[in-house]
């Protein structure tokens, strides 16, 4: 009877996404590569470093969670399925603390890591048929609850976090266009500018990809001239816009007088609407060139760059509510002056008045546009002595104030708004004024993987690892994640894309709802319930559903990924010693 009920011991493993996260990361060679270019000391036994990562790759992308003392727990409630999926076999020690910030420091090796991305980068690029044209370049910091020391990586600087209060370190990545997949990634102490990072990152770039000739995009602080001709110099073009330093707002001014005079015509930027398939006028514009001298490597350079003087439609919108709100403002909190409240004093002289209204024209930054007249009446009053006081007079000051909107200044002020200039060196024929608008609007490609890369389903932040080594391996680690996550996306939206269909079912509530530009973090979510579960020696797994079963098409897999467990699981058992 004991025997009986011990066979009826039900037991039961959530698979979820995971057999998914492994075949991707198996399909993208990461075990693989990573055994090849990493050499562990000879004291290393048991899982591989490769698909030890690997492995830990799939929890962290399954449970946005990185922490070291946490996987262990979650490979033990998974240890039959990870074993049969990657047909390994591996002990519940391969995945304590210690080991893991072993991989982490390994992870920390530049020569080794330069050679894994570059082995990996072409694996992709090849398997995924990439073609490298557009890179984008940005950089983010990561906050930190580690120890500041005089020369460690963690420092206080510029948070892009809004915590001035942490130390920091920041991280240059570069990312390849249409599908912003990370290419390299430089990370250097929190105290230090994002402009002199570039160039190593574009040297990165030229190294892992052994090609010239392409495009960089980049927010202003790209635009040095020293990065600018370090481009032009190799080969490569650019494309960023100028900061408000680059381009003060005066000199702006006089580039546009010629467009409302009428003398320069501007040309429509136009662009296709992906949802609605229509055409819609995004941006105006023209350009004018500027030859540009330096010396690069000791050597002079000389090329033409292209300025692009741009005007976005709906930033001018905004703006222009944006100025009309702040005019608004600042008439009313000038009215409320001269009313009397308790515990706030309101002002009684002239140069009161003056001071009180300067202040509130700066704060809505309206200095110029509001008109302010000051009608003063001053009466000398007779002040009675007291005592030993002699009697005095005092001038007393009344104030009244008009205040009206200059027309003509704002006229002007809402004609500069939505302006910016770009430039690039490439020709017109090679980028026009139209593609390098939608060029610089993909940026959004690079901060979204920034997003992913800090948030949920990455989670680099809060840090909690105090040494470099570790920290620039975790981010390295995070980083083959972040890999995953935008091919899976950009497999599921191109096969879609090629064959002109939607995907329905990924919005909890709204089966009916269907887009052609699925989510990972949506694709993955469809995966959840998957159950693998025994009842005695028999394995049982729950059944894919067809969302699930069209997922895996799409990606290129089949639901054997999910359904060879079942035959493994029993040599998994023999392996283990179960019975």
């Amino acid at each position: 009877m004991a025997n009986q009920a011990t066979d009826l011991v039900l037991r039961q493993e959530r698979l979820d996404e995971t057999p998914l996260l492994l075949a991707q990361l198996r399909k993208m060679q990461v075990p693989q590569l990573l055994d090849e270019c990493f050499t562990t000391h000879g004291n290393w036994q048991g899982l591989s470093l490769g698909n030890l990562i690997t492995i830990w790759l799939a929890f962290i992308l399954a449970e946005g969670n990185h922490r070291l003392s946490h996987l262990r727990e979650w490979v033990a409630a998974r240890s039959f399925s990870l074993q049969a999926a990657l047909d390994v076999t591996f002990v519940e020690t391969d995945f304590t603390d210690d080991r893991l910030a072993q991989a982490l420091d390994y992870l920390h090796d530049e020569a080794a890591w330069t050679l894994f991305e570059e082995k990996l980068n072409a694996r992709l690029l090849r398997v995924y048929d990439l073609a490298t044209g557009t890179i984008r370049l940005d950089s983010t910091s990561a906050k930190s609850f580690g120890t500041v020391t005089p020369e460690g990586l963690l420092q206080f600087g510029h948070s892009k976090d809004h915590r001035p209060d942490l130390p920091q370190f920041k991280i240059q990545l570069s990312t390849l266009d249409p599908l912003g997949l990370p290419l390299t990634a430089t990370i250097t102490s929190g105290e230090k500018a994002d402009d002199p990072l570039y160039v190593p990152e574009i040297d990165r770039v030229r190294q892992t990809l052994g090609k010239r000739g392409l495009l960089y995009v980049g927010d202003c602080k790209m635009a040095a001239l020293a990065t600018r001709i370090h481009l032009a110099a190799g080969g490569d073009w650019y494309l960023c816009p100028f900061s408000s330093v680059q381009m003060p707002a005066a000199t702006l001014s006089e580039l546009l007088a010629p467009v409302r005079s009428g003398a320069q015509a501007v040309q429509p930027i136009w662009r296709t609407n992906e949802e609605t398939g229509r055409r819609e006028k995004i941006a105006e514009g023209f350009e004018y060139e500027t030859t540009l001298t330096g010396e690069a490597e000791g050597q002079p350079v000389v090329f033409t760059e292209r300025r692009m003087v741009v005007r976005g439609l709906a930033q001018a919108k905004a703006q222009k509510a944006g100025l009309r709100t702040r005019l608004k403002t600042a008439r009313a909190a000038i009215r409320r002056l001269g009313e009397r409240k308790k515990g706030k004093p309101s002002p009684r002289t002239e140069a009161e008045w003056r001071a009180a209204v300067d202040k509130i024209l700066k704060q809505q930054r309206v200095v110029g546009l509001l008109g302010v007249d000051y009608d003063v009446t001053r009466q000398t009053r007779q002040v009675s002595g007291y005592g030993t006081r002699p009697a005095t007079e005092r001038v007393e000051e009344t104030v009244k104030i008009k205040v009206t909107v200059d027309m003509a200044a704002q006229a002007e002020a809402e004609f500069l708004l939505g302006w910016r200039v770009y430039v690039t060196n490439a020709p017109a024929e090679q980028l026009s004024l139209t593609q390098a608008v939608l060029a610089y609007r993909g940026s959004f490609l690079i901060e979204r993987g920034f997003r992913r890369l800090k948030g949920r389903q990455l989670s680099l932040t809060p840090l909690y690892l105090q040494k470099a080594s570790r920290l620039t391996g975790l981010v390295r680690l995070l980083l083959i994640g972040l890999r995953t996550l935008g091919l899976v996306e950009y497999q599921v939206r191109r096969t879609l894309a090629e064959q002109q269909e939607t995907l329905a079912g990924l919005t909890k509530g709204l089966p009916q709802k269907a887009t052609a530009r699925p989510t990972a973090e949506a694709l993955l979510r469809a995966f959840e319930g998957i159950t693998l579960f025994s009842l005695g020696q028999q394995w049982y797994l729950t059944p894919l559903t067809a969302l699930q079963q069209r997922i895996l098409k799409l990606l290129g897999f089949s639901a054997d990924i999910y359904h060879r467990i079942l035959p493994a699981i029993s040599d998994t058992q023999f392996k283990m010693g179960e019975t």
